[in-house]
C-alpha cells in the first residue's frame, strides 16, 4: 500500500514505515503531523485516484527530527579577468516517519 501525498507545493511517494526528509517545517522532534491532500491511494485490491484529493484518506506521520544535507559549492569564474567567487550552502531538512495511510 502506497500513497502520493501533497505538503506546500511537493509531492511525495509514501509507505507506511518509510522515513523521509521534506522542506524545513517548525515542528519539534515526535511531534505528530497528519497530511490532509492524498491525491492517490493504492491498496492490493484497488486504486484510489482523486480530484484533486481523495475524500476521508489521510497520512499519519511523526517527526524524527532535523537535518542537513550535503554541502553545495556555488563557484563563479571569469577567465583571464582574475574573477573567482566561491559560496557554499547546506540545505536543512525535516526528517519524517510515515506510521499509517488511511484511505
Amino acid at each position: 500500500m502506497y500513497a502520493i501525498i501533497e505538503d506546500r507545493g511537493r509531492q511525495y511517494t509514501v509507505r507506511a514505515g518509510q522515513v523521509l526528509s521534506m522542506d524545513l517545517r517548525a515542528a519539534a522532534a515526535d511531534q505528530p503531523l497528519v497530511f490532509d491532500r492524498v491525491l492517490m491511494v493504492r491498496t492490493e485490491a484497488a486504486t484510489k485516484v482523486g480530484t484533486p484529493v481523495v475524500d476521508g484518506a489521510r497520512v499519519k506521520a511523526t517527526v524524527l527530527g532535523d537535518v542537513k544535507d550535503a554541502k553545495i559549492v556555488i563557484r563563479k569564474f571569469r577567465r583571464r579577468k582574475n574573477y573567482r567567487r566561491k559560496q557554499g550552502h547546506r540545505q536543512r531538512h525535516t526528517r519524517v516517519r510515515i506510521d499509517a495511510i488511511e484511505a
